[in-house]
C-alpha cells in the first residue's frame, strides 16, 4: 500500500505468455522514466494467472530484459500469489451488493452449471481523465454484467489488475491504448471496492515500417535478440523511448540519467509512432561513438578471432558496422580476409578502365620505389599517402595508380583506401603484393 499519497507509483504488469518486443517495453521505458523522473516507484508485477500459456522462459526473458536495458524495478510481485487478497474482495462485494453469484451453463455445451461471479453493473457515464488523450467519457450499459471471476478462487483480468494496483498503491496506470475499453470497467470495480482511481495514460499504438500494428508476427522482435545482434543497452533504451516521444528539443542521444530527467508525458505524441530499424540502428551507432577507446576495442575484439586481433583494423571495422553483430557477417563474406593473408584475383582486375597493362605496371614501379624509400618506423597512413599521390597527381588520371594499388593489396571492388590498407599490413607486406601485382 502507499501510504504517501503524493508519491508516484507506477507498474508494468506483463503476462508471460510470449517472447514481448519493443512495443511491450516502450510500456515499460515510459512507465519507469515517468516514476523515476518524479522520484517515485517503478513496480514490476507479472501477471501469471493464465496457467495454461504461461511459461517460466518467458518470465525469465522479460526479468532479464528489463535488466539489461536498465529498468530497475523497486518492488516485484506475481499475481498468482495475490489469490487470496483477490478472493477477499470478491467476497466483499458479494456481500455489499456490487458483485453476484451467476450460475450458469458451460459455454462448451455439456450442460455442466458452473457458478460465476459476475459485477452489477449500475449502467452509468464514466469519466477518466488521461493524460494523453484529456477527458474520456464512456457509457457503461452495453458492458452488461460483465463476468469478473470463474469462481471465488479464479479471479479475471479486470477484478485482478484493479485489486492488485490498489493493494500495491499505484497511482499512475500508464499503458498501450488498446486498454482504453477496459477502464470504465475497472473504474466501476475501484469504486465498488473503495479503491482511489489512478491517474491514466494511454499510449499511442507502435507500428512498424509497414504502418501495421507492430506484432511478433510481422518480424517483432524480443529485447534479448537485439542483444545478442550487438545492439547496445543504452541505445536500446534511448531510441524505443523515442518511440513516440521527444523531449521538445533537436537533442536525440540521451544516457539513461539524462531521460530520466527530461521525461514527461506532455510530451508523447497522440497519433501511432513507427519503429524502424533503420533508426534504432543509428541510435545505436551514435551510442558506440561515445564508448572509450579501450572498451570499443574490448568489444570489438570479442567479435574476432585471435589471428585477428590488430589494433590497426579496428577504425576500419568501426566504420563499416551499426551494431556489433556486424562483425559477424564481415568475417563470413571474408571482408576482413585480406588484412591477414594475400588476396587471390584475375590478373585483369588491376587495370584501370583504358590503360595499358605496361603503364599500370610502370606505375605499380614507381610506387614501389615511392614506398621503399619510406622508414619502416614511419611508414603510417599520411606518410604512404603522400608518396603514392605525388605519383598519382601526375598522371592523365590518378585512377591509373590507385586503382591497381587498391586491388594489389586487397583484392577487393570496394575496400578501405589504399593508404590505410598498407599501413596496417606494414612495409614488407604492402611492398610484397605489389611486387606480385607487378
Amino acid at each position: 500500500m502507499n501510504n504517501d499519497p503524493k508519491k508516484v507509483v507506477t507498474r508494468f504488469a506483463p503476462s508471460p505468455t510470449g517472447f514481448l518486443h519493443i512495443g511491450g517495453y516502450r510500456t515499460a521505458i515510459f512507465a519507469y522514466l515517468y516514476a523515476k523522473h518524479n522520484g517515485g516507484e517503478f513496480i514490476l508485477r507479472i501477471e501469471d494467472t493464465d496457467r495454461e500459456r504461461n511459461k517460466k522462459e518467458y518470465e525469465d526473458n522479460i526479468l532479464e530484459s528489463l535488466k539489461w536495458i536498465g529498468l530497475e524495478y523497486d518492488k516485484f510481485y506475481r499475481q498468482s500469489e495475490n489469490v487470496n487478497r483477490h478472493k477477499f474482495f470478491l467476497e466483499k462485494m458479494i456481500k455489499e451488493g456490487t458483485a453476484y453469484i451467476s450460475k450458469e451453463a458451460a459455454k462448451d455445451g455439456s450442460g455442466i452449471i458452473k457458478e460465476i461471479v459476475r459485477f452489477k453493473n449500475p449502467n452509468i457515464d464514466v469519466t477518466f481523465v488521461d493524460e494523453i488523450k484529456g477527458d474520456i467519457t464512456m457509457n457503461t450499459t452495453d458492458l452488461g454484467d460483465f463476468v469478473i471471476a470463474k469462481n471465488l478462487n479464479e479471479p479475471l483480468f479486470h477484478l485482478a489488475v484493479v485489486v492488485d494496483d490498489f493493494e500495491e498503491g499505484v497511482t499512475h496506470i500508464i499503458r498501450g491504448e488498446d486498454h482504453v475499453s477496459n477502464t470504465p470497467r475497472q473504474i466501476l470495480i475501484q469504486r465498488a471496492i473503495g479503491a482511489p482511481t489512478p491517474m491514466y495514460a494511454h499510449l499511442p499504438l507502435v507500428l512498424g515500417g509497414d504502418k501495421l500494428k507492430l506484432s511478433k508476427r510481422r518480424g517483432a522482435l524480443p529485447i534479448t535478440t537485439y542483444r545478442d545482434l550487438g545492439f547496445l543497452p543504452e541505445a536500446i533504451l534511448n531510441g524505443v523511448a523515442f518511440v513516440g516521444w521527444n523531449p521538445g528539443t533537436d537533442k536525440e542521444i540521451f544516457t539513461h540519467d539524462e531521460l530520466v530527467g527530461a521525461f514527461n508525458l506532455s510530451k508523447v505524441q497522440k497519433s501511432p509512432a513507427i519503429f524502424s530499424e533503420e533508426k534504432l540502428e543509428w541510435f545505436n551507432k551514435e551510442h558506440m561513438k561515445m564508448l572509450g577507446g579501450e572498451e570499443l576495442e574490448k568489444r570489438i575484439f570479442g567479435y574476432l578471432p585471435e589471428n585477428m586481433r590488430n589494433r590497426k583494423i579496428i577504425p576500419i571495422i568501426f566504420e563499416r558496422i551499426s551494431k556489433f553483430g556486424d562483425i559477424r557477417k564481415m568475417i563470413e563474406a571474408g571482408e576482413l580476409d585480406f588484412f591477414f593473408k594475400q588476396p587471390k584475383y584475375a590478373k585483369e582486375k588491376l587495370i584501370f578502365k583504358t590503360t595499358p597493362p605496361e603503364k599500370i605496371k610502370s606505375n605499380l614501379e614507381q610506387a614501389i620505389k615511392a614506398l621503399e624509400n619510406i622508414d619502416e618506423n614511419d611508414f603510417i597512413t599520411e606518410n604512404i599517402k603522400n608518396a603514392l599521390m605525388l605519383i598519382a597527381d601526375s598522371l592523365e588520371s590518378r585512377g591509373e595508380l590507385l586503382h591497381p594499388v587498391r586491388f594489389a593489396l586487397s583484392g577487393l571492388d570496394k575496400s578501405p583506401d589504399p593508404f590505410i590498407i598498407a599501413d596496417i599490413l606494414g612495409k614488407n607486406e604492402t611492398l610484397s603484393r605489389l611486387q606480385k601485382a607487378i
